[in-house]
């Protein structure tokens, strides 16, 4: 059923779908026109997956979804000296629900989260079933994360949205277009001293279950200087993406805001051609003022 609604997003002319190839001609940029509008396609039939597989995650009981869970590679990154937190970024990529789920079983765990207009009560009753604590994206969330860290717990947070700009934030390149960058994860790094590592929890096909991927975080992460540790995280989320590029949620305008006199991004008819040919124009500005 999600597979179908997916097929609906791609064939219908909408924002979703030319957003989507927009990005996706930005992350590959060699390849051909046909290529990157058939992994659009591919992108938005896991979109829709993602969304009835959510509903699933979400209402029934916590060892039902994980028993989905097929392999974990990279486990022995989920252990550390006692008492020492640990920092878990999990991109949209796949089940993140399932990710953080299953975060959320090897230890006390704290989400950090954005309270949601739409079904929100539902949301943080989910999370909380398997005994993570909901910190908002608020100071006092940033309170609890750092708390939870210094207790020893795990510290679990979405890396690739955007942030809000009063809340600490530079340009840093992914797939090599600036991006609006979150510094929370290099704060909380360095003031806990905590080891940060990727997890994202991989589609199999034909409903096989899911396939749950920890990866170390890259050197940098934790820098004293704000540009070098937004780079490692984006270059994570690059790493992340690159394990099932198919399964990220490429319709999400990670690069609505631009740098100053940056050109949007997201604009132009719902054509496919006219999607490859604004993310070509993009990557050639970036290229530019990168050489400049």
């Amino acid at each position: 059923m999600g597979a179908l609604v997916g097929w609906g997003m791609a064939v219908i002319p909408n924002r979703q779908r030319r957003n989507a190839l927009i990005n996706i001609g930005l992350y590959a940029p060699e390849r051909p026109a046909a290529e990157l509008v058939r992994m659009r396609n591919r992108s938005l039939r896991e979109l829709g997956k993602t969304l009835f597989e959510t509903a699933l995650l979400w209402l029934r009981p916590p060892a039902e979804a994980l028993s989905l869970v097929r392999e974990v590679r990279g486990i022995e990154l989920l252990e550390r000296e006692p008492g020492q937190g640990l920092i878990v970024l999990s991109p949209h990529i796949g089940a993140w629900e399932l990710a953080g789920l299953y975060l959320s079983t090897r230890g006390p765990t704290a989400i950090f989260y954005k309270p949601q207009r739409l079904l929100d009560d539902l949301i943080v009753a989910s999370r909380r079933r398997a005994g993570a604590t909901l910190a908002p994206i608020t100071a006092r969330g940033i309170r609890v994360l750092l708390g939870a860290l210094e207790r020893g717990d795990n510290a679990g947070i979405l890396p690739d949205q955007e942030p809000r700009e009063e809340k600490g934030a530079v340009f840093a390149p992914l797939f090599g277009i600036p991006a609006y960058t979150m510094l929370l994860v290099n704060r909380l790094a360095r003031r806990s001293g905590a080891p940060v590592i990727f997890m994202i929890a991989e589609r199999l096909p034909r409903a096989a279950g899911f396939r749950i991927h920890c990866l170390q975080a890259p050197e940098g992460i934790d820098s004293e200087d704000d540009v070098t540790a937004a780079a490692a995280l984006n270059r994570g989320i690059e790493q992340c993406i690159a394990l099932c590029p198919e399964q990220y949620l490429w319709s999400y305008r990670r690069f609505r805001r631009r740098p100053s006199g940056g050109r949007k991004i997201y604009t132009g008819s719902l054509r496919d051609a006219s999607a490859i040919e604004i993310a070509r124009r993009r990557r050639q500005a970036a290229a530019s003022l990168t050489r400049g």
